[in-house]
């Protein structure tokens, strides 16, 4: 299988890379890439009828809010990576249900549990993150074969990754950290930044201030 046949080849999908590349470093474009090659796959093993455009918009854009320019947004870096997905689409001339499913795909992608169940698009991009960055199916042939992955990493190669993507999610999450609540980056900083203090769900309900 040749991977580059899974890339959409239209305008949108250009000015989608075109973006990346020149917004992010190789470690996200390859790892973005990827995600959507390994989605791709596993929705056509799936059966699932899902639009590559959207699908690979949503893969190249998943990872856009750990950029510098999103450090100071407050807000969790899924959802700015969302938020970009949305101007570049609406700048585009995409349907808002489309605009609606992108947004949904990127900002749900490490929320473990929901996204298997909704759109095809929101659905694979997840699948194509854990495939990844867990390694989610990794030994199932019936989802990417080993033939298929090789060839996937021969393109879009993944030196150090583990270590490299961690130490991009840190940076990238490090500066908001209250964005960490009830959320599995909130790991992340409790490896990588001395001191850091995850919110507790619990404590907090007990703490909130209803008397009972």
């Amino acid at each position: 299988m040749d991977p580059s046949t899974l890339i959409p080849d239209s305008e949108l999908a250009a000015a989608a890379t075109e973006l990346v590349r020149d917004t992010t470093d190789e470690l996200i474009y390859h790892h973005s890439r990827r995600v959507h090659l390994f989605g791709a796959l596993q929705g056509r093993a799936r059966g699932l009828a899902f639009d590559p455009e959207l699908l690979y918009v949503g893969a190249m854009f998943h990872d856009l809010g750990l950029g510098e320019a999103h450090r100071d947004s407050g807000r969790r870096f899924e959802v700015d990576g969302a938020e970009e997905a949305a101007r570049f689409l609406r700048a585009h001339g995409v349907p808002e249900d489309a605009v609606r499913r992108v947004w949904t795909a990127i900002a749900l992608h490490t929320t473990p549990g929901v996204p298997e169940f909704m759109e095809p698009e929101v659905a694979l991009v997840t699948a194509g993150v854990e495939y990844d960055v867990l390694g989610i199916g990794h030994d199932d042939p019936a989802v990417v074969t080993p033939e298929d992955r090789a060839a996937i990493v021969a393109l879009h190669p993944r030196p150090d990754f583990k270590r490299r993507i961690l130490r991009a999610f840190a940076d990238g999450i490090a500066p908001k950290p209250e964005t960490t609540f009830g959320n599995v980056k909130a790991d992340v900083l409790r490896h990588y930044v001395p001191g850091f203090s995850p919110g507790d769900f619990v404590e907090t309900i007990r703490d909130s201030p209803w008397r009972e």
